[in-house]
Formats: C-alpha cells, structure tokens, sequence
C-alpha cells in the first residue's frame, strides 16, 4: 500500500510578494532563432554557480540571470520544428513543445549539471536538457525509456504524467514531483505525489541511455490542501535545510495536464526530514491571495528559508515571465 500524507496550513507560515519583474532579454528579440523579447511561460528555476537558470515550457531556450538579478541571456535549445522555437495554441504547434517544468542542479564526483525534465504528459515532452556548470550549450536527451518506466508506476503517476518538480536530497538521491492536476481515465485518478531516483544511476543514464532506467523508489502520494474549493497541486521544489524539502503548489482550476486552467491560490511549503508538511497561502503585501502561477524556485543567496525567488509563468505567450522575490516567516533556514 502506497503512503498517503496529508499538507497542513499553518498559521505561523508566511509567504509575502515583496518584488515583482517582467522578464526581459537584454539582447532583444531574434527572429533569426524565433527568440522573443521576452522569457516565456517560465516554469523551473535553479542556481547552476553565479548563474539563476529559468526554464520554459513553451520556447526553446533557457534563460540565465546573473548574479545580480540584472541582466537576462539565453541559450538556445536544439529543439526546432519547422523553424519555430514557440510553441502555442495560436501556431497550433503546441502539442510539439518541450514543456519543460522542472529543474535542478546535481552534485556527483565534484560536478555541477542542471537537469530539466519536460512534463512528460505528451511523447514530445519525454525529454531532459542537460547543462554543466559555466558551459554555454545544452543538450537534450531523448528519455522516452525514462518516462515510460516512470508511467509504469500508476501509484505515481495516476491518470496522466505531469512531472512538475525535481530536487536532490540526502547526497544521493534526486526527488521527482507528480502534479495531480489531469483528468480521470477509467478507474485512475490524478495524483499528486513525490518519489526518488538514485543520483549516480539517473546520471549515468543520461551519459548513456542505452543502460537500464533508474528505479522509482520510495513513492508517497500528497493531498496538499485546497483554496475555494480547487486541489493544490505540486509546481515546484527545492532543497531546504536539514533534509527538508520546500515546494510551491498552485490551485489551478485546469480540466487535464495539457490545457491551462484559472489559478485561485498559491502555495509555498516545506516537507521536512520526518516527511511532514505544512504550509502558507502566498500574499500579495496588502494580505490578499496571490493568483499568479508560481512555477520555479530558489532561494535568494545568503537568505535561504527567509526570502525566496519564484517565476510566474502568465499562461500568455505574449506576456513575459514575472520574477518573484517573497519575504518568509516560519521556513526552515541556515542560521
């Protein structure tokens, strides 16, 4: 029998919008690599070194700020069809996107590689891309075996795969997040839930993906709470300190794990090492509920578990990526 676990608001959480940005690429637009101006549909966000890595779902590039926040480049993805590097209903190429969703940073042997892991909820988003550390290209994995094995695990994936978070914990272990959010088929059920890779296996997978998948293990499935009657549902995780994990979940009201749906809540929260989670609805400062989709985080550097970064992906191709900076209370932090 799988374990069930169950999210707990708690009224000594607080999660603030301080700032908010729009996202903007220093260099402009480049019709040449179908590149717009702006970062689109942001969805997964870590620290590779010096650099805030930004993954997208609906364009392929990933996006770099600096270290000050300041200045936002790219690199682009060798994902083209037909010329497009967007994807969207109104090209009605949408079902060809990578649809990242995830992103993490693993350490293994002294070696720093981002992994970005598309939602796995189409054949075309069965895919990882793959940085090193200070590198300016990145490559994209075919990972079909990979999703397949993951799928396999219904007590994980329920009714449709939607992988929607990904973090290292323990030193030697990467944990993947199930977002709950597709419709019923038959007699399975969206679920959200969490489970763990070897990190030694699932990179040397990706060097090699002709040697066999690494294994799920590990598998706990999530209710995370609801607001105004729509189920929270996992959008993100990072490390937090002393094995503890911090997430957001969005209450988005979508009818399956392709077609966007509207947000009434966002969460942030932490699960700690004895697998217990709590959690607080995101505000704006004025007290009232954030709606925007958060969909990445990290932590500011310096200030882990009292301010964190967030992007917001706006469901709108023709608007840019918001950059979030929360103010915390109650998080576990480093001090």
């Amino acid at each position: 029998m799988t374990e069930r676990r169950v999210a707990r608001l708690d009224p000594s959480m607080r999660a603030m919008v301080r700032t908010r940005r729009e996202l903007f690429y220093d260099a402009g637009a480049d019709p040449a690599i179908d590149r717009p101006a702006h970062v689109r549909s942001g969805s997964g966000l870590a620290w590779l070194g010096s650099r805030l890595v930004i993954a997208q779902d609906d364009a392929s590039f990933l996006a770099l700020l600096d270290a000050s926040l300041a200045h936002v480049s790219s690199i682009t993805l060798d994902h083209v069809v037909d010329g497009a590097r967007q994807f969207d209903a109104v090209r009605g190429n949408k079902k060809q996107k990578l649809d990242l969703e995830a992103c993490s940073v693993l350490t293994c042997d002294g070696r720093e590689v981002l992994v970005a892991w598309g939602s796995g909820s189409l054949p075309a988003r069965e895919r990882l891309v793959v940085l090193e550390r200070d590198a300016d290209r990145a490559r994209v994995v075919e990972a079909q075996s990979l999703y397949a094995s993951l799928r396999a695990r219904i007590e994980f994936a329920g009714s449709e795969m939607n992988i929607e978070g990904a973090a290292p914990i323990g030193g030697d272990r990467v944990r993947i997040f199930q977002r709950g959010n597709g419709a019923p088929h038959g007699d399975l059920v969206p679920i959200d839930a969490m489970g763990d890779l070897d990190l030694r296996a699932l990179l040397a997978w990706i060097a090699d993906p002709t040697r066999p998948v690494p294994a799920l293990r590990d598998v706990v499935q999530w209710d995370l709470g609801r607001v105004s009657d729509v189920r929270l549902t996992f959008t993100d995780a990072c490390p937090a300190p002393g094995g503890s994990i911090a997430y957001l979940a969005a209450a988005e009201a979508s009818p399956d794990a392709i077609e966007d749906g509207v947000v009434v809540g966002v969460a942030m929260g932490v699960i700690d090492a004895r697998g217990e989670a709590r959690y607080a609805l995101v505000t704006t400062p004025d007290g009232a509920p954030f709606v925007g989709k958060c969909e990445g985080l990290a932590w500011v550097p310096g200030a882990t578990g009292k301010r964190a970064l967030v992007v917001v992906d706006r469901d709108d191709p023709g608007a840019p990526s918001e950059l979030l900076e929360l103010d915390l209370e109650g998080f576990p932090n480093g001090s």
